[in-house]
């Protein structure tokens, strides 16, 4: 039997994802790349140009997304609107990191879901020629290490994927006013322990997962989150320092490239080390 002939894929990017796109384009010869004009007038307002629209009838088109923060997703949601309109065989995008996806729940009356009017947002995305936009977007992938769970969302999230490896599971608890982390369940004594979750923020419950693993005899202790937000530089409290003990510290952390700014400020840094999604990211255009 025949393999089904690969598409031609037609990539459009933003500004903060061009690095990862080169990536994309370098796993296959079907991945050509595309370009934008990200101007402004001088209200501050985007003046955005696709270059060679006409070219694009009919070919397989998709745009790399960062939704980094909300001065930026405006203009990018403009250009996700007008592709498919462009008479386009299909038209895929690709978000890597899906940023209010942790703000899902309404707790108590007044708060808003903003990952749901996210949701709404892209729902609306105009069909193409070949019908709906598919998106795609990225969590946690399967990872070859011994696992530890920084809290109970992190367990519920991700247990079923990684049950064939031996876990332990912290816990946040209350104590007055603090909220301080528990070993809850498991025994992280003598081994490298990774510790899994989907994204990072300013870190502080990572730390103090290393530290209750550490006391309870852990040999190292590492990182792999999906997601490396890091809002005001938070990055900055896991380098490695001269003479720094490593049970003090994280021996690796592990992210990918889904956050564009973050990778800058990482890359070529201690404990950090970024696993490209770029072949994932080929391979998923092919679909």
């Amino acid at each position: 039997m025949e393999k089904p002939q690969k598409k031609q894929v037609l990539l459009f990017y933003c500004l903060e994802a061009q690095q990862l796109a080169h990536k994309i384009a370098a796993q296959s010869d079907h991945i050509q790349l595309q370009s934008i004009n990200w101007r402004s007038f001088d209200d501050g307002f985007p003046n955005l140009f696709i270059n060679n629209a006409q070219d694009i009838r009919g070919q397989h088109v998709s745009f790399l997304a960062s939704f980094s923060s909300p001065a930026v997703i405006f203009e990018q949601l403009s250009v996700i609107f007008a592709l498919p309109r462009l008479f386009v065989a299909s038209f895929t995008l690709v978000l890597p990191f899906f940023p209010t996806g942790s703000f899902e729940r309404m707790e108590e009356e007044g708060d808003v879901a903003t990952a749901f009017t996210m949701a709404r947002i892209l729902s609306n995305i105009p069909i193409s020629r070949g019908g709906p936009t598919s998106i795609v977007v990225y969590d946690i992938h399967a990872l070859q290490i011994v696992i530890a769970f920084p809290d109970d969302g992190a367990w519920k999230r991700f247990h079923k994927m990684l049950d064939h490896f031996p876990m332990v599971v912290c816990a946040k608890v209350r104590e007055g006013d603090k909220r301080i982390v528990r070993l809850k369940e498991g025994n992280p004594s003598g081994c490298h322990v990774v510790i899994v979750d989907d994204l990072v923020q300013s870190g502080g419950t990572l730390i103090e997962c290393q530290k209750v693993l550490a006391a309870h005899g852990a040999t190292k202790v590492s990182a792999y989150v999906t997601h490396a937000v890091f809002p005001k530089n938070s990055w900055e409290k896991f380098i490695h320092k001269n003479g720094e003990n490593s049970n003090k510290a994280f021996a690796y952390f592990w992210t990918t490239d889904s956050c564009a700014p973050t990778v800058k400020s990482i890359e070529n840094k201690a404990p950090f080390e970024v696993l490209s999604l770029a072949g994932s990211i080929a391979d998923a255009l092919q679909i």
